[in-house]
């Protein structure tokens, strides 16, 4: 484990992470990280979401700009905690790219709707050229967005984003589509 990340041994083998992107959306977290549990919707204060290619490369996932935060005094970004099991902790930071330093996992912290302040995991681009995202990377923002209930101005800030008009295949989009397909068929 890596220095000053104490917060994941606590807790018996769980996290908190903390979404602001396509992590918002459950459908899409369960993919590669079964364990996840909603724990709260969360506002970072002090930053703001931008969306970027790391070293000015478009996503090969999402054919777009992605999302990441960026300090910004007076800004503030809405979110989910999410609990995981640390089993999951690698299959997290490979879905955000840490291997290829693409990502890194920084400690934020974030005040909850109930007023509580969590320490939790979250992920900041590195060396990144802004760029905006794909028709297909904002609807599961906006889906994720709505579906945890983020805030409704944040929700029409996050629907007002400009993207980039991507109208080729995306194959993570259909993975998610099929996984909330099989989750209602399921509940019906």
């Amino acid at each position: 484990m890596e220095p000053g990340g104490g917060t994941e041994a606590e807790d018996g083998g769980c996290f908190l992470y903390y979404a602001y992107g396509s992590n918002l959306l459950r459908e899409r977290l369960l993919l590669s990280s079964p364990s996840a549990a909603l724990c709260a919707v969360a506002r970072l204060q002090d930053f703001k979401l931008e969306f970027g290619h790391h070293q000015g490369r478009t996503s090969s996932v999402w054919h777009g700009g992605t999302a990441t935060i960026v300090q910004s005094p007076g800004d503030e970004v809405w979110g989910i905690v999410w609990k995981m099991n640390t089993s999951n902790l690698s299959s997290l930071d490979k879905q955000e790219g840490v291997e290829g330093g693409i990502y890194v996992p920084i400690e934020v912290n974030v005040h909850t709707e109930a007023g509580k302040v969590l320490t939790c995991r979250s992920y900041q681009m590195k060396d990144y050229v802004c760029g905006p995202p794909s028709p297909q990377y904002k609807k599961v923002i906006c889906m994720g967005a709505k579906q945890n209930g983020l805030p409704a101005d944040y929700q029409k800030k996050l629907e007002a984003i400009e993207t980039n008009n991507y109208a080729g295949p995306v194959p993570i989009m259909e993975e998610i589509e099929a996984a909330i397909k099989a989750k209602n068929i399921k509940s019906a």
